[in-house]
């Protein structure tokens, strides 16, 4: 490998922590290393040692970017926190009440879908302060009732404070007011300011989110802190770069202000990635699953662009953060397999993780899972699994899968594994229609894109059933997220509440709405190390006068010229498109909005696919499929020695150091652009 310009990406997720380097000429390095769920941050020291035994020099980095799901853990296993909450006087149980809004409407218990666990009982107090609509300040800010309120944050022991104040996105005074004491009360407390992570109206949704910042600050602050430590020590110069939510970079030290940008940080790396893979052979038109040991994570990308949304859901909870529009369900390689009590087949979401790992690991998982249901089917080589830095034990894995599933449900062992895939299909599935069918477009028009470590073996079963005529195979699937984390941009979005009808609007307004923010890009691209050297776009959020939701409407600087009636229209269309229906009537403008980015400065070019000289195939293996009755020799193929123009045809099983593809009968697949392989029917 050529050292110069040496791009290293490093995703760590639930199993495993994937690290791909790529130099200046598109030669490539990939490494899968078990992930240390108790501290994931030694991935980057684990990888960097890797590195360094294949003889790259720390000087030869240019480029380190990272993508991370410690953020969403933190929520989802309750480690964050505790935190403090600042509220205005009469607004204390703005968390506790929430919004009347029930998402199961038949449900006959309804469990709670407000996030009163991020703060509570002591931890939440009142100040005496008070601004409108607007930014007028009705009754200052008293310092009493504000110097009162911290002391018993602080004595009940928070880590964190959020202040969240009545229209302090209009008028943020009385907010900097409290950061400025909190700091001379608690020095070195990590403060979050709803005017800063959410400036926009909602109360709830404001201090929700707010709160949210607060609650996984200090555990992001230290863990970035650690991780860019490690660099700074390995002599590594380039700045930690760290995947946002929405499928841009940011450097550490920027993430770490805002660290509720990174709630879908390591899912938007592999749609990132699955946006790039279909370039290369012109595919527009994308569905991906991600499938990793834990979870699958499935996006939608349509002419080209990933479907970005302004609200999402983490636990349960709906937060309003930009983020990837990403369907995760509990089906992974570590799902695990149990009897329900009505004596039925169940798949996931409990996962055996890495730690212990699927049955066949030998660390001492006695659970079935989909790992040990592939072996059994003859899908994985146990002797090559993770580009043969594990050795499986197929025994083990028989062993499980018989007593935990065949047993019990009066099956062969072969049929119980067989069943195992079928479950844990329909359920991905059913996750690939809710992004699609749900929402009125056909997958047959899609190519769908495998990921992750697991995606290739569920890839034609899912386009069976699916209907769905391609299958587009990345070059590197298995890693897919960490080649993603090299082809993202370094973007940021900002946005800030500006509630005008539009017909009272003047353009001068807008235009310098729009500057203000362009100001605050400005230092940000600056400190990223791209003054000067970026692309904005420019959107307003709009919504017909009345309504509660908001509509992100694009536009250029230069149909802002007093004449707004186009921009109009296109509210109206959108609305249409997205809704169903159009109110008619007066609409407003709710926020403006940009985003500033600009292509890495780091010329890193795609993985090259250059033929091995080892033998194209290995032989065969017996293998069993669902459309097929008993097990059928499938042709190895090794992935890595197959040239461009290759056609093979199934039964097959493609292998390669991070992922492994099944070609079932009926299917073939040819080496496209880039040793990209496409599987169509045949």
């Amino acid at each position: 490998m050529d050292e110069a310009g040496l791009v290293v990406g490093v995703d760590v997720g639930g199993t495993f922590t994937d690290v791909v380097s790529v130099d200046r000429a598109g030669m490539f390095e990939v490494m899968k290393l078990p992930t240390t769920r108790s501290a994931p941050q030694k991935a980057v020291a684990q990888a960097l040692e890797q590195l360094t035994k294949s003889g790259v020099t720390p000087d030869a980095i240019e480029k380190f970017a990272h993508g991370t799901t410690v953020a969403t853990n933190a929520v989802l296993e309750r480690k964050g926190g505790p935190i403090g909450l600042l509220l205005t006087e009469g607004f204390r149980d703005i968390l506790e009440i929430g919004r009347s809004y029930r998402p199961d409407m038949y449900a006959m218990f309804l469990k709670r879908t407000t996030p009163d666990f991020l703060a509570h009982g002591t931890c939440v107090q009142t100040v005496r302060e008070r601004i409108t609509s607007g930014g007028r300040v009705v009754t200052e800010i008293d310092e009493a009732s504000l110097r009162s309120a911290i002391a018993a944050l602080v004595d009940a022991g928070v880590n964190a404070i959020a202040v969240s104040f009545i229209f302090s996105f209009d008028n943020p005074a009385h907010e900097l007011a409290a950061k400025a004491m909190i700091a001379e009360m608690a020095p070195g407390m990590p403060v979050s300011l709803s005017h800063e992570v959410d400036p926009m109206f909602r109360e709830y949704e404001r201090t929700s989110i707010t709160a949210f910042d607060a609650y996984v600050k200090p555990l992001l602050v230290t863990y970035l802190g650690e991780m860019s430590e490690d660099l700074r020590r390995a002599r590594v110069t380039p700045p930690l770069q760290v995947m946002q939510s929405r499928g841009g970079l940011t450097a550490a030290n920027v993430a770490s202000s805002r660290p509720v940008r990174l709630f879908l940080s390591g899912p938007a790396g592999g749609v990132i990635g699955a946006k790039a893979a279909g370039e290369i052979v012109g595919a527009r038109n994308l569905i991906s699953f991600d499938v990793g040991g834990t979870s699958c994570d499935i996006a939608l990308i349509q002419d080209g662009e990933p479907i970005v949304k302004s609200t999402g859901s983490i636990g349960g909870y709906t937060v309003r953060v930009p983020m990837v529009d990403v369907n995760a369900i509990g089906a992974g390689g570590g799902s695990i397999a149990w009897i329900d009590a009505g004596g039925g087949l169940r798949v996931g979401p409990h996962s055996a993780g890495s730690e212990p790992g699927p049955a066949a690991y030998g660390r001492g998982g006695e659970d079935a899972t989909v790992t040990d249901a592939s072996i059994v089917l003859g899908y994985l080589d146990p002797g090559y699994f993770a580009g043969g830095t594990m050795t499986l034990d197929p025994d083990l894995a028989f062993r499980a899968v018989e007593e935990k599933v065949a047993r019990p449900l009066g099956l062969s062992i072969e049929d119980a594994a067989l069943g195992i895939h079928r479950v844990l299909n329909a359920q991905m599935a059913e996750g690939i229609r809710l992004v699609s069918v749900q929402r009125g477009l056909d997958p047959r028009d899609f190519a769908l894109v495998p990921l992750g470590g697991g995606g290739g073996i569920h890839a034609v079963p899912l386009a069976r059933d699916l209907s769905m005529p391609r299958i587009i195979v990345p070059r590197l699937p298995g890693v897919l997220a960490a080649c993603g984390l090299l082809a993202a941009p370094v973007e940021h979005e900002l946005f800030a509440a500006f509630n005008r009808d539009l017909s009272a609007v003047r353009d001068a307004d807008i235009l310098a709405a729009f500057d203000a923010l362009e100001a605050k890009a400005a230092a940000l691209m600056e400190a990223e190390g791209f003054a000067g050297r970026y692309d904005v776009r420019y959107a307003l959020d709009m919504c017909y006068v009345g309504q509660a939701h908001f509509v992100e409407v694009p536009v250029a600087r230069a149909e802002i010229d007093g004449v707004l009636e186009p921009i109009a229209a296109r509210f109206r269309s959108l609305h249409e498109t997205i809704h169903g229906h159009g109110e008619g009537g007066e609409t407003r403008v709710v926020n403006v909005r940009i985003v500033a980015s600009a292509a890495s400065s780091v010329a890193s070019a795609t993985p090259q696919h250059i033929p091995t000289d080892a033998p194209l195939s290995r032989g065969t293996r017996a293998a069993r499929f669902e459309t097929v009755g008993a097990p059928v020799a499938a042709t190895l193929y090794d992935r890595a020695a197959l040239p461009e123009g290759t056609t093979i045809d199934g039964p097959a099983i493609v292998e390669q150091s991070d992922t492994t593809t099944l070609v079932e009968p009926g299917w073939s697949a040819t080496v496209a652009a880039g040793g990209t392989l496409i599987l169509t029917r045949t």
